[in-house]
């Protein structure tokens, strides 16, 4: 028999449901949250499992005006268009163009969501934040009344995101930390994870553990030479568990974008494979 999903209070005007979706990328399973009594919004309705559906119908009891998703991954907006078509809720979001292997292609929206439009009931208003980097179509939302953040996967509890080029941007991922920085919340309630405090200090965290990998890159191409990705992951990443370095090069080639766009490092060959690429260090 399958285990009742729990729903936790988050905040005042927030509830959680985790899906049953954990893994090793998804920590405890995708948060979905519940804002508002009165109207509801779905914040990231998650995977199409059956017990996660009605969990959070019986949830919404009759109130949900809309589903919203921070970005069309498969572990966060799969249920989005049939928890949409039957609640009659508007769906709001962004379609990634062009898509890439870890997209829902199942999400279609008339019309992509934009950088500070506004949900607003007389409960609250939830401010819809514009943060690439993860993914290109990667939005944050700002819940003003419980100044609180829901990050989606640009912040997780526990660990870092995944940079997936070619939409997801290192250098896009960092301005959208500081773009972050400029909103009073006083916690992040995180795509995957518990809530987690201080936003400012987590911001300041993921900032400098990504520029200290990003030193680990410049180490490996000077002490390696030119090489690819698959020559230079398990030096930079030799403090991640191997298990965890398909992903991880995911990143590591975000860097080395990064790192291109700098005029530090370039390509010296191309291959379809994006981890059979050459790469150099450019002299100083």
């Amino acid at each position: 028999m399958t285990e009742p999903a729990t729903v936790d209070q988050f905040s005042p005007l927030v509830r959680r449901i985790a899906a049953p979706n954990g893994s090793a990328m998804t920590g405890p399973g995708t948060n979905t949250f519940l804002i508002g009594r009165d109207r509801v919004a779905v914040l990231d309705p998650g995977p199409d499992y059956e017990s996660h559906y009605q969990a959070i119908l019986a949830a919404g009891a009759g109130r949900i005006h809309w589903v919203v998703v921070t970005h069309t991954h498969k572990d966060h907006s799969p249920l989005a268009a049939r928890l949409a078509a039957e609640t009659g809720a508007e769906l709001i979001g962004c379609m990634l163009r062009p898509s890439d292997e870890f997209q829902d292609t199942s999400f279609q929206v008339a019309r992509d969501l934009e950088h500070g439009e506004c949900l607003r009931t007389p409960e609250f208003t939830l401010e819809a934040i514009f943060c690439p980097g993860h993914v290109g179509n990667h939005f944050c939302f700002y819940l003003h009344q419980d100044r609180l953040l829901f990050s989606g996967d640009h912040i997780m509890d526990g660990s870092t995101v995944v940079i997936l080029p070619p939409s997801g941007d290192m250098k896009d991922y960092l301005d959208s930390l500081s773009r972050l920085e400029t909103y009073p919340a006083v916690g992040i309630a995180p795509g995957h994870g518990n809530l987690i405090p201080e936003p400012g200090k987590v911001i300041d965290t993921l900032r400098r553990h990504r520029l200290m990998r990003e030193q680990k890159v410049l180490s490996a191409l000077r002490k390696l030479g030119a090489g690819t990705i698959l020559d230079y992951l398990p030096v930079v990443y030799d403090d991640v568990d191997p298990k965890l370095h398909f992903y991880a090069r995911f990143s590591l080639w975000a860097h080395l974008l990064k790192l291109e766009r700098d005029g530090l490092a370039r390509r010296t060959s191309r291959d379809v494979e994006f981890d059979h690429e050459g790469w150099e260090l450019i002299a100083a």
